[in-house]
């Protein structure tokens, strides 16, 4: 037999690994399924960062029909691309300065706004007065790079996974996806790879 063969799709895993994942997932999101959703999948433009999440036969079903562009004229398309060029950012002619263009009462307005909220409990600042905790800055969501966030995605995670979590998750798959415990069928050998080279990257980069 091929190991590209249909028939490796309709290859049910062992009854108490499905019912594990039934515990570790939420439900496939697809009309009509009752299997455990595992697999991401993008929720498409306006809404980054959300995902749908569903099992394999319907994930494969929904990656072949989406596009990110769907409903978006030419025109509008090509903008995109030119902004992806420099990673969505605003850019401004060199020598502009919008700080020196400002207006001095402005930007005196502004300085003295500063003052008023920065914690500065050795008075360094001159005049600044510890600011109150309503005024305090939270701390800036995580932000990884897109190399990371693809590990994420294939292990199942978000940016929001601890080192536990990771590490747990990784010793879940590699159970589920390898030969031995699947009677030697090596139809998700691949899969066990990625995972494999997905968890590799994010302990190099200290994630785990």
């Amino acid at each position: 037999m091929k190991p590209n063969s249909k028939l490796f799709d309709k290859i049910r895993i062992r009854p108490d690994a499905e019912d594990e994942l039934r515990e570790q997932f939420p439900p496939c999101e697809w009309e009509g399924c009752d299997q455990p959703g595992p697999y991401k999948a993008p929720k498409g433009r306006g809404r980054e960062g959300q995902y749908h999440q569903f099992c394999m036969d319907h994930v494969r079903h929904y990656n072949k029909s989406y596009n990110y562009f769907a409903g978006m004229g030419d025109e509008a398309v090509a903008a995109y691309q030119k902004d992806a060029l420099t990673g969505h950012r605003p850019t401004w002619s060199v020598g502009v300065n919008r700080w020196g263009q400002a207006q001095p009462q402005a930007a005196r307005r502004k300085g003295e706004a500063w003052t008023e909220t920065v914690h500065d409990p050795f008075g360094m600042f001159h005049g600044a007065r510890a600011a109150s905790a309503q005024t305090r800055i939270e701390e800036p969501k995580r932000k990884v790079s897109s190399a990371t966030q693809k590990a994420l995605d294939t292990l199942g995670l978000d940016i929001e996974a601890t080192k536990v979590e990771i590490k747990a998750r990784f010793k879940m798959l590699v159970k589920r996806h390898h030969p031995d415990a699947n009677g030697g069928d090596r139809s998700t050998e691949e899969r066990l790879r990625q995972i494999i080279q997905a968890y590799n990257y994010l302990k190099t980069a200290g994630f785990c």
